[in-house]
C-alpha cells in the first residue's frame, strides 16, 4: 500500500487520542474523565434509545429469516460458479471463534446464575427462577445476535463477491447514496465501523484477560487477581495474536479456530459426563422449547410498567448493543470466509449452528451451576458476589471430578479464543482501512493490534469492565442506523436479481 487512505489516518487519531484520554487520572479530570463521561452518555442512551436497539435486533432476525424463504435464497455469494473456499467444519469453527468465543466462556456459568439468583421478574433462586434464567441466557447468546451478525456479513459478501465490489461497509449503501459513499460520507460510515470494531473487541478483550487473570489466581496461591496480573497477561497475548496475525488467513487464524472448537467441544463433554448428564440433558430439551415458544414474546418486552426496570437495560439491551457493536468486525470476517455459499445456506448455516451449540453450552455450564446451587446446596451465587463474575467458571469446575484439570483447560480456551479474537480483528480492521483489501499489509494489522491491546488494557485501568461496556454501547448506536440502511440497500439490490430456475436449479442474472 502506496499511502495511508483516510479512514485509516482518521481511525488511528481518533482511536488513539480516546486511549489517551483513558490515561488521564480522575483526580485530574473529575468530572471529564473516561469513566465518567462515559457513563453519563451510556445513561442517555439506554433511557432514551433503549427501545431502538429491541427494535433493530428484531428487525434484523426477522429480515434474515425472510431471506431463507424468499426467491433470493439461491443467489450465490459470489460467481455462478464460484464454489465454497472451506469446509463446513471449518467455516463454523471460524465463524463461531470470531463471533462470540471469550463471552461464551466468560459467561456461560456466571450469566444463568445472576438470572436464577436476580431474575426479570418474580423472586430469586426459585424453580421458576431457574427456569428462566437458562431460557433468558438461551435468548441473549441465540437468534438474535447471530442475525445481526449475518445482515452485515451477507450484505458484504454479496456486494463484494457478487457485485465485485471493494469489500468495506460503506459500499454496501451504494444503491441508497449513490457516489457519495466514495467521499466523506463513506469515510464517515468507515469510520463508525471502526470505532466499533476496535472498542466492542477492546470489551471482549478486557473480559478475555480479566477471567485467565481470575483462574489464575483461583488455581496458583501468591498470583493476585489484578490489574498488573491483567496486563501482563494482555502483553503477552498481544505478542502471540501478533504473531498469529503475520500468518495470514489460511494458516494463522484457520489452525487456531479450529484448535478453539476441539477444546471447547472437549470441556464441554467431559463436564456434560462428569457432571449430572440427565439434569443437563433434561434442562437443555426443556428450555430449547421455552426459548422457542417464548421467543417473540422476549423480542419485544421492555417492562414499561415495571417500578424497576432496569433488568432489562443491564442485561438485554446492553447484549444487543454489545453485539452490534461487534458486527462490523465479525461480519466482515464471515464475509471473507463465505465466498460461494448461497444465501440460504449462508443465513441457515450462521443462524441455526452457533445458536444450537450455544444452547448446548449455556445447558452444560450454566446447568451444572445451578444444580450445585439449587440442588444440591453449593451456594455458587455467594461465591460469585464475594470474589467476583470471573471466578464463577473455575468455583463451578472445582466441585467437580478432575476440576483443576478442567480449570486449566479452560484457561487454554480462554487464551486461544484471545488470541484467535484479536487475530481476526486486526485483519477486519486492516481491511477496512486500507479500500477492501481481501490480504491487507502486516504493517497495518501491527499498528491495529497495538491499538486494541492498548484500547482493551486502558479501559480496564480507567474502570474496568464497567467502563468497557459503556464504551461499547456507545459505538454501537450509531452503527445499528448505518445497519438498518445496510438491510434496505441489500434487499434494493436483490431486487434488481432476476432468478429463473431451470429443472429446480436457480441462475441468477442482473437486470440491465
Amino acid at each position: 500500500m502506496k499511502k495511508f487512505t483516510p479512514v485509516f489516518i482518521l481511525s488511528v487519531i481518533v482511536t488513539t487520542l480516546f486511549i489517551l484520554w483513558g490515561l488521564i487520572p480522575e483526580s485530574v479530570l473529575p468530572n471529564g474523565n473516561l469513566a465518567t463521561v462515559t457513563t453519563a452518555i451510556q445513561g442517555f442512551i439506554i433511557e432514551k434509545f433503549g427501545w431502538f436497539y429491541l427494535l433493530s435486533a428484531t428487525f434484523f432476525l426477522i429480515f434474515s429469516v425472510g431471506l431463507i424463504f424468499s426467491r433470493y435464497g439461491n443467489i450465490k455469494l459470489g460467481k455462478d460458479d464460484d464454489e465454497p473456499q472451506y469446509s463446513y467444519l471449518t467455516w463454523f469453527a471460524m465463524l463461531f471463534s470470531a463471533g462470540m468465543g471469550i463471552g461464551l466462556v466468560f459467561w456461560g456459568v456466571s450469566e444463568p446464575l445472576f438470572h436464577y439468583s436476580s431474575p426479570p421478574t418474580g423472586d430469586g433462586l426459585t424453580d421458576q427462577a431457574a427456569r428462566n434464567a437458562l431460557r433468558y441466557s438461551f435468548f441473549h447468546w441465540g437468534f438474535h445476535p447471530w442475525a445481526i451478525y449475518s445482515v452485515i456479513a451477507l450484505s458484504l459478501a454479496y456486494f463484494t463477491f457478487r457485485k465485485e465490489q471493494n469489500g468495506v461497509i460503506s459500499n454496501i449503501l451504494r444503491p441508497i447514496l449513490g457516489d457519495r459513499v466514495d467521499g466523506k460520507t463513506g469515510v464517515l460510515i468507515n469510520f463508525v465501523a471502526v470505532f466499533a470494531t476496535v472498542f466492542g473487541v477492546a470489551t471482549s478483550l478486557g473480559f478475555g484477560a480479566a477471567q485467565i487473570s481470575a483462574g489464575i489466581s483461583y488455581l496458583f496461591d501468591g498470583v493476585e487477581n489484578n490489574f498488573t496480573t491483567q496486563l501482563i497477561i494482555i502483553l503477552v497475548v498481544t505478542v502471540l495474536f501478533m504473531l498469529s496475525a503475520q500468518t495470514g488467513l489460511n494458516k494463522g487464524i484457520k489452525y487456531l479456530s479450529n484448535l478453539n472448537v476441539i477444546l471447547a467441544i472437549s470441556l464441554m463433554l467431559f463436564l456434560l459426563f462428569a457432571g449430572p448428564t440427565n439434569f443437563i440433558m433434561d434442562f437443555f430439551t426443556t428450555t430449547l422449547g421455552s426459548y422457542l415458544q417464548n421467543l417473540p414474546s422476549m423480542s419485544f418486552k421492555m417492562m414499561p410498567f415495571e417500578q424497576d426496570n432496569t433488568w432489562i437495560q443491564d442485561w438485554t439491551i446492553f447484549y444487543w448493543a454489545w453485539w452490534i457493536s461487534w458486527a462490523p468486525f465479525v461480519g466482515t470476517f464471515i464475509a471473507r470466509i463465505s465466498r460461494g455459499r448461497t444465501i440460504r445456506e449462508f443465513t441457515i448455516g450462521v443462524l441455526a449452528v452457533p445458536t444450537v451449540f450455544g444452547a448446548l453450552w449455556f445447558s452444560v455450564f450454566g446447568g451444572s451451576a445451578i444444580f450445585l446451587d439449587h440442588v444440591q446446596g453449593i451456594s455458587l451465587v455467594d461465591i460469585v458476589n464475594e470474589q467476583g463474575t470471573e471466578v464463577a467458571l473455575f468455583a463451578m469446575l472445582e466441585q467437580f471430578p478432575f476440576g483443576t484439570v478442567m480449570s486449566i483447560l479452560a484457561i487454554l480456551l480462554i487464551s486461544s479464543f484471545f488470541i484467535t479474537s484479536a487475530d481476526s480483528a486486526t485483519f477486519v480492521l486492516g481491511m477496512q482501512t486500507t479500500n477492501g483489501m481481501l490480504n491487507p499489509p502486516g504493517s497495518i494489522k501491527f499498528i491495529w493490534g497495538i491499538i486494541q491491546s492498548s484500547a482493551a488494557a486502558i479501559l480496564l485501568w480507567a474502570g474496568g469492565l464497567a467502563a468497557l461496556q459503556t464504551a461499547s454501547i456507545i459505538a454501537a448506536l450509531p452503527f445499528a442506523i448505518i445497519m438498518i440502511l445496510m438491510a434496505f440497500s441489500l434487499l434494493k439490490s436483490l431486487r434488481e436479481e432476476k432468478v429463473i430456475k431451470y429443472k429446480g436449479v436457480a441462475k441468477e442474472s442482473t437486470k440491465e
